[in-house]
């Protein structure tokens, strides 16, 4: 996939909020008994990364968002992101974050097919998984 070279400043504040409606809408899919939704993101991901390392703190954050204790699971995978509808009739369409990688450049390609599609295909190194208390969720796609 070809990037453009389009680099954006980071805000840890748009992308910590991305991230806590990335886990409301793993709380809707777990609850209907799908799977987690694909982490994409590098941007979004760099912040939860970020996140992990204060066990605690992680914890409040994504019982505020998804109103349960989630766990980071690396998970790798490629193809068609499921999750998409659900995040667009709560919030609208994806913001540019989602189309950022950890380093702030933006792939532009993607986020034109996007706009122009409505669809995203991508690859993920994670998704959410339950926390410890948490039975694991049905196996059927987002």
């Amino acid at each position: 996939m070809s990037r453009a070279a389009q680099s954006t400043a980071h805000h840890p504040t748009t992308e910590l909020a991305e991230l806590g409606r990335f886990f409301t809408i793993t709380a809707r899919s777990f609850d209907a008994g799908r799977t987690a939704p694909q982490m994409f993101s590098g941007a979004i991901d760099a912040a939860w990364h970020q996140l992990l390392t204060d066990p605690a703190a992680h914890d409040a954050f994504t019982t505020e968002h998804a109103g349960r204790p989630l766990t980071h699971s690396p998970i790798k995978g490629a193809g068609f992101i499921t999750w998409l509808s659900t995040y667009e009739e709560a919030y609208g369409p994806l913001p540019q974050i989602w189309f950022t990688d950890a380093t702030g450049t933006v792939d532009t390609d993607s986020l034109a097919r996007y706009r122009e599609t409505g669809q995203v295909w991508a690859e993920w190194d994670c998704s959410p998984a339950p926390g410890d208390d948490d039975a694991v969720p049905g196996t059927t796609s987002a």
